[in-house]
This record gives structure tokens, sequence and C-alpha cells, in this order.
């Protein structure tokens, strides 16, 4: 059976991870996904990190499904090479800085000169104009404006911490896979292509605002609730847990889960707005009490009371977690250059048209021939055009 997107030709001209990650997930939902990356090195990312076997592992992750094609868009043949395979695909995607396609000659409008309906998908930090357009960007810049790190703040310190992963690439790419299926669908009700443009810095803050902004949510003088108070990480006798509670039945679990009827009742805590304005509160009473016990009897005690409660995984423990291992979500595949390695399965499961892992991440123009073939190049052309540099 093929996944929900067989048939669809995606040309990625993305690097490092904002673009890559999203389009792998339209990889893995049976897209044809071509990496276009520029002669000998290519993509950054594949350097970056753990390597075996010449291959980067986030780099294997972030780029399975892809077939890759090395081509030097500087050049006019290599332009006119990649305009052919644009010809032949329904979605281009790149995250160049802000002007630097349409300086190549691959940008929107060159794109839909040879492919009318073509949807374009363009990614940048901070947009494609105003003050900081053209600055340099990587995550951890744009975890710094949008908020990420303000709201990680450490308790105590004031110190701002920053989210310890991608977080802001990883959101700006599944808004990438949101962007192409909402095109795709507009394009097949409507006739028509787009350019789809997607901001990390807009991304990140999408999805940062709707708790950690709450607070200035509403104009005026609404009044203002603790910051965060559900994420008090109190310790056990052996380690750390999470455990809170949101529904006032749950907060009367929590007592009974502790031995604490006495603060059943507690006019602070009984109700869940008074339990909001009071959570520091409460957070003294809760991290005294959980200390009595380790980590496996306390999460079993809140989980017996209906509590919400676990134990933290570190990253060994995400190995063999149960649940995990139940929901068959770490799979094992051999990369033919970098080994046997592990890595999550897709996680969105369709019950008639099923994404799967059909093709381990590229070497850098692994396919240019294959892909340069099937839109009519010949043996003794590519042969021509390799001699002179313009193919990897």
């Amino acid at each position: 059976m093929h996944g929900c997107l067989h048939g669809i030709r995606i040309v990625d001209m993305t690097a490092n991870v904002s673009g890559p990650f999203g389009t792998a997930m339209l990889g893995d939902m049976g897209a044809d996904v071509i990496k276009v990356e520029a002669p000998g090195n290519g993509d950054i990312s594949r350097r970056y990190g753990m390597m075996r076997g010449g291959m980067a592992a986030a780099f294997a992750v972030i780029n399975r499904n892809k077939r890759g094609v090395a081509l030097d868009l500087q050049s006019a043949e290599g332009k006119e090479a990649f305009l052919k395979l644009v010809a032949s695909a329904d979605v281009v995607t790149q995250n160049f800085r802000p002007g630097v396609v349409d300086r190549l000659g691959v940008g929107y409008e060159a794109c839909k000169a040879v492919k009318k309906d073509i949807i374009y998908i363009s990614i940048s930090g901070f947009g494609d104009s105003g003050p900081h357009a053209g600055d340099s960007v990587y995550d951890p810049v744009i975890q710094a404006v949008s908020g990420y790190m303000g709201v990680q703040t450490e308790p105590g310190t004031d110190k701002p911490m920053p989210v310890r992963t991608i977080v802001c690439d990883k959101i700006a790419s599944m808004s990438v896979t949101q962007g192409v299926l909402g095109a795709l669908f507009a394009r097949e009700r409507f006739g028509m292509g787009q350019h789809v443009k997607i901001a990390m810095l807009d991304a990140s803050l999408a999805f940062l605002w709707p708790d950690a902004m709450s607070n200035h949510t509403y104009m005026g003088d609404a009044p203002r609730m603790p910051e965060m108070g559900i994420y008090h990480l109190p310790a056990s006798k052996d380690g750390y847990f999470v455990g809170f509670v949101v529904t006032d039945e749950q907060f009367q679990g929590l007592c009974r889960a502790i031995e604490r009827p006495d603060i059943a009742n507690d006019p602070r805590f009984v109700e869940t707005v008074s339990r909001q304005k009071n959570q520091k509160a409460l957070n003294v009473i809760f991290a005294a009490e959980v200390a009595k016990y380790t980590t496996n009897e306390i999460v079993a005690r809140f989980q017996r009371e209906k509590v919400p409660a676990a134990k933290i995984n570190n990253r060994v423990d995400i190995l063999s977690d149960p649940q995990i291992l139940h929901n068959g979500m770490i799979i094992e595949t051999e990369h033919p250059d970098a080994g046997p390695m592990r890595t999550p399965r897709p996680p969105i499961i369709f019950g008639e048209t099923p994404s799967s892992i059909r093709r381990h991440a590229p070497q850098v123009g692994a396919h240019t021939e294959e892909v340069l073939a099937e839109v009519g190049y010949s043996a003794g052309d590519i042969a021509a055009m390799r001699k002179k540099g313009v193919l990897g």
C-alpha cells in the first residue's frame, strides 16, 4: 500500500534542520523527495555531531526517504538542470537567506515560469523583510528572540535557560509539513500553486503563545496567574519525577497519595483557580511529602489515585520504557554507510495509506544520474556535466 503522498515530487534545497526535517516527514508519507545540494561537502549538517561511516546521526534521521542530487546552481547548466527538475515536481522548498534564490535564478518566479502550479516553500529565520531579515540564524537565536529562554528562567536566579534541543528548528519543520499539505490541498481544490512563507520566529512564537503567554493574552486589567507552576519537579528519595494536578478530583487524589487529608479542604488549594494562585505554597508542601518516598513508590501512589505522574526518563531509559516499546516507536535499521541505527518510526498512523521508511539518508549526489535521467538527460549529457564540475 502506498503512502498518502505517493506521486508527489518535492525538490528540496533546504539544509540544516528547519526544512530537511519537514521534508523527511513528507517523505515518510510517500512523497518522492529529491535533496539538492552543492557538489562536494553538501549540507553542513552532514558533518555536525555524532558521526559514523561519513554520516552524522542527526542527518541520517532527518534526511531519510530522500534521493540525493548534487548540482552547482551558480552555473548555467546546473540552474537549467534544476529547473527541469522543478518542471517535473509539485513542491520546491528552500531555506537560503532572503534574496539568495532570486539571485541564483531559482526563486519562486523562475520556478513558476516552468511549472505554473508549483508550490514554493520559503523558510527564513526572521522573515523576508524587517530589521533582522538578513541576520544569520540558528535555533538558539530564535529561542532567545521568541521567548523560549525567558520562559525557561531558572527558579531563584532569574537566569534564562535554553531548551536543550533544537526546538525552534523542529517547530519550523512541522510548519513546513503543514504548509505543504495545506497548499497541496488548495491546489487540488482550486487548481493553483502558490508561494508559502514560513519564518522560524513566527512559527516558534505561535507554538509558545497559548500557555507561556497567557498572562499577556488579555489586554487591560485582567488578573495574572503565577507562571508555569505546574512544572515544579520535586525530588524523591532517589531521583526526580513529574506529578501534578489540574482538576479538583485529581487534587483530592493527590492528598490521598501523600497522606495529607488536612489539606484536602484547605481553601487555598481546594479549587482550580485558588490552587493556581497559591501554587508556590502547594509546591512546598508537595516537595516535603514526596521526599519520603522513592520515585517508583510515589509514582505508584499517584497512579493508584488517578493523578498524572511519571518517572523522568533519561536518554538511556527511553530505549527501554515499556510504553515506548509497546508503541513500537523505536525501530532498528541498517544504514548502508553508517551501519546499524535506531530511529523513531513515523509517528502518525494512517489506517489505509501507511507511512514508511523506504530509503536511508543519501550521501551527497548519490542519485544524481538516476534523477537527471528521469527528466531527460542522456548518459552522455550527464558525463559532460560531471566533467565540467556541474554535478557532484
